[in-house]
């Protein structure tokens, strides 16, 4: 399935007729969307249900009644979500600079009302690629972790071991096994890992 139909936009707007207009825009480039009033209404709802693994971004009001779009940036980045979920915020031109500094801070954009369809799809389009990018690698750690839970206590000790690039002899000294349980031990882990050298294997664990 291609980036934008499997794609999700969130909108968070006070104005009821942002909100409309926004999300006529995205369902008219067959973006699917959800819009919320409140910074509480979308924190509510990533608390009722975990975000998928699609690509997804959020559309957010600087000034709303309430939860500011800002301080709701400052809880989803305590949260570590900014990364799978770039934030490009919809500001009024006295909020320029309260926006530029949030994108120091993290924010992915920032479009100034009115804001140009096309250069505000065309943002939205950066943004969710960006979110597929951060939202594989984090699918990639995960199954990372997966393959090294798999692995025996053993075959950690030898890991370890392989990617401090001690040679066999050495290894079978320190955990006090034979060098052909040493062989065995790191041809299974080089299978279990997906690896061919021990270089390969300690580039692939710095992405845990």
């Amino acid at each position: 399935m291609s980036l934008l139909a499997d794609s999700l936009i969130f909108i968070v707007d006070d104005d009821a007729h942002v909100r409309e207009a926004l999300a006529w825009l995205l369902r008219s480039r067959r973006l699917a969307s959800e819009s919320f009033g409140s910074a509480e209404a979308f924190e509510a709802r990533l608390d009722e249900a975990p975000l998928a693994d699609r690509p997804h971004c959020l559309l957010l009001d600087v000034r709303m009644p309430g939860t500011s779009g800002l301080v709701l940036f400052d809880r989803l980045a305590e949260r570590g979500l900014l990364d799978a979920m770039p934030v490009i915020f919809l500001t009024g031109h006295a909020d320029v600079p309260t926006a530029v500094d949030a994108v120091k801070r993290g924010a992915f954009d920032f479009c100034e009302k009115p804001f140009s369809d096309n250069a505000l799809v065309d943002r939205i389009e950066h943004a969710l690629g960006a979110s597929l990018r951060a939202t594989e690698a984090e699918r990639e750690r995960r199954l990372l972790r997966q393959r090294i839970a798999d692995l025996t206590d053993r075959e950690r000790d030898v890991m370890r071991c392989v990617v401090e690039g001690l040679p066999n002899k050495l290894i079978a000294d320190q955990l006090s096994i034979s060098v052909r349980t040493v062989e065995v031990h790191r041809a299974r882990v080089f299978e279990k890992m997906e690896v061919r050298s021990a270089v390969e294997l300690a580039n692939l664990l710095r992405k845990v």
